[in-house]
């Protein structure tokens, strides 16, 4: 399998997934504290939404690497 028809099956797989999903979500570290042997820690959940047109395009663009990616006669 070439390197084109790979990246075309995993912008396919990915936008798919955006389509399913929407988004994803993460978690990160904003806050901490050492007082002795205490330790806090504030964790703040970040969400980044993925638009619908972003999924379509990698949907369309995957399946178009896929399918007519390196062509050889």
């Amino acid at each position: 399998m070439s390197i084109t028809k790979i990246v075309g099956l995993a912008l396919l797989i990915a936008g798919i997934l955006a389509l399913l999903y929407g988004g994803f979500t993460y978690t990160r570290n904003t806050h901490t504290a050492n007082l002795g042997p205490i330790e806090l820690t504030v964790k703040d959940k970040e969400t980044v939404n993925v638009p619908i047109w972003v999924g379509v395009a990698a949907v369309l663009g995957g399946g178009a690497l896929f399918l007519f990616g390196t062509k050889r006669d």
